[in-house]
């Protein structure tokens, strides 16, 4: 049995695929472009005249290489979108930004790059991408379809050309070599058909499928991309322990939402924080720092839905009708009573307090309007109150916290008197204390009143103004609600083009052919050659399994003896070998 390969000079410079001219040429159907859907890539100049200038732009937009080139320049144009703050989710640090830089600011704003994902520029390397894949995926998977309904091509007139060969002289009949070679073939999953005196067979199929599966995901991906945007939204909600949360708009703290999205359409559901708790490392060098943050809270879905009990942690959102609830962060809401100076409440219940360090130093703000002095005189009352929950005393004249947990709160307070500003119809943030129309109380001796308390002590006003009572203290924490539709979309799409990405890059394209035809001296001669996509080192090897599973079907004829007296017979049977 004779095998080999074919040389490395003809494999690497007659044919750009990895073959002889020869083979190619014989081949019949078995030429390498024809073992892929990729379109011709025309680079020459087009004719004169509009038509031929189309096609020759369509051709160039629909080429490899330009989609590439669009791919890169799609992810170098979202650099912007990530480095510098965007109008569409944050136009306060957008407008800070441009006052912080006074040159740059005004071109970036001119270049859209405070808007990138909606400009102009991004959205037609978007579009121009999205058409050159379809344009690429659309002939070629025709071509594929065509492909597979095709029949493997007949064996080129001389298989010894090809890069991959193997020959023996047998005594079994031709069609028995013929049948159990196609029964060979077919156990190893090749297509296989019948030619004249030859089995041709190919195999290698999902690759090009591969192929065509990874420039599909990517324009799944793109769709759902572009539909998260459009239609998204996300919005965040301080809650305190014992409050709720109803999934309409007005009961956001902040909302964003896509160009497309109706607020209208937020599905029906919320939840009540029943207990939140926090736990921090207590010695070592890492003191203080969380170890576990648990939002314990009842959910319930629909208008009439059964409340259940869950808990939402840092990488455990809540997935509630299409809709993921996150938790954020928390803090400390002090529970206070303030009554007027006629000894009524005026005000109960728990006040937000918003951390300022790690430690969870928090500042915030009590306002009670419609109040009332001893006199019955109708005021506003306004505090700003610092909080700790471990007190570690007093720097720079403020006080500050020592440890995250509740070890030893205390609150200091700083009053006021006067006009808050809530009925001039303009937005005021629950956590700012307009004091512009407002007096500070003083002490007897003219001094600033301010007073620190601990739960249980209560804060009285001077002149009989009224008390604060500190009763206790709750725990609070801040939930993004996110709805991006196309999530699950692109999840399945990453993992079809990898998977097909995968197979365009490890499977291989090849044919084999096996014929059988008779000689002379009533022997049959078998010939196996083998063709491959691109070089693929594994070919020989291949054939040569296949021949060695050949051979007890058709076992090789012996060779005659040589006679070393007789140069020439030994010259007409080394002829016969080759």
């Amino acid at each position: 049995m004779t095998k080999r390969t074919a040389p490395s000079r003809s494999t690497a410079h007659d044919s750009p695929h990895g073959l002889t001219a020869g083979a190619a040429d014989e081949s019949g159907a078995g030429s390498a472009d024809q073992l892929s859907t990729a379109p011709a890539d025309d680079n020459g100049a087009p004719a004169f005249g509009v038509i031929s200038w189309l096609r020759w732009f369509w051709r160039q937009l629909t080429s490899m290489r330009i989609a590439l080139i669009l791919l890169f320049l799609l992810a170098l144009a979202s650099v912007p979108g990530s480095l510098l703050p965007q109008r569409g989710t944050d136009p306060a640090k957008v407008d800070q930004y441009k006052s912080n830089n006074e040159t740059f600011g005004p071109v970036a704003e001119a270049l859209g790059l405070f808007n990138v994902y909606s400009s102009i520029w991004f959205s037609a390397i978007y579009l121009l991408l999205f058409i050159s894949l379809i344009g690429c995926i659309l002939p070629r998977s025709w071509q594929f379809i065509g492909q597979l309904r095709a029949r493997p091509p007949a064996a080129p007139r001389r298989l010894q050309r090809l890069p991959a060969y193997a020959t023996w002289r047998t005594d079994a009949e031709p069609e028995q070599v013929r049948e159990a070679a196609r029964a060979l073939l077919k156990q190893q999953h090749y297509r296989v058909h019948t030619h004249d005196d030859a089995v041709a067979c190919e195999k290698g199929y999902l690759r090009e499928a591969g192929n065509l599966v990874f420039h599909v995901a990517l324009i799944v991906m793109l769709v759902a991309f572009a539909t998260g945007q459009l239609w998204r939204s996300e919005g965040g909600k301080l809650v305190v322990e014992g409050d709720g949360f109803s999934n309409t708009r007005t009961q956001y703290d902040d909302f964003k939402s896509g160009t497309l999205f109706d607020p209208d359409s937020l599905p029906p559901f919320g939840f009540t924080l029943n207990e939140f708790e926090g736990t921090y490392e207590r010695t070592g060098p890492q003191k203080g720092t969380p170890r576990t943050f648990e939002a314990r809270v009842s959910y319930w879905e629909g208008a009439d839905g059964a409340p259940r009990r869950t808990t939402i942690t840092v990488n455990n959102p809540l997935e509630v009708s299409g809709s993921k609830v996150y938790l954020l962060g928390h803090g400390y809401a002090p529970i206070v009573t303030v009554r007027d100076g006629k000894g009524d409440i005026a005000f109960q219940g728990p006040v937000p307090f918003l951390p300022q360090d790690s430690n969870v130093t928090s500042a915030g703000v009590i306002k009670v309007p419609s109040y009332r002095d001893r006199n019955g005189k109708e005021s506003d009352l306004g505090f700003q109150g610092l909080f700790v929950p471990t007190f570690a005393g007093t720097g720079s004249g403020s006080m500050f916290s020592q440890f995250p947990a509740l070890d030893y709160p205390v609150m200091a307070l700083t009053a006021y008197r006067g006009d808050l500003g809530l009925d001039s119809g303009l937005p005021q943030s629950v956590y700012q204390l307009n004091s512009k129309n407002m007096k500070q109380f003083t002490n007897p001796d003219g001094g600033k009143f301010r007073k620190m308390i601990r739960p249980g002590e209560t804060l009285t006003l001077p002149d009989g103004a009224g008390s604060l009572t500190f009763d206790g203290i709750k725990e609070w924490a801040t939930f993004q609600v996110s709805s991006k539709p196309g999530n699950a979309t692109v999840l399945v799409g990453a993992v079809a083009a990898l998977l097909g990405l995968s197979a365009s890059l490890f499977i291989q394209r090849r044919r084999i052919w096996v014929r059988a035809t008779p000689d002379t001296d009533g022997s049959t001669v078998v010939e196996l050659g083998g063709l491959g996509r691109n070089e693929w080192p594994r070919l020989p090897e291949e054939l040569a399994g296949l021949a060695t599973a050949l051979r007890p079907h058709a076992p090789p004829r012996p060779m005659p003896p040589q006679d070393t007296n007789h140069p020439a017979d030994a010259d007409t049977a080394e002829g016969a070998r080759a």
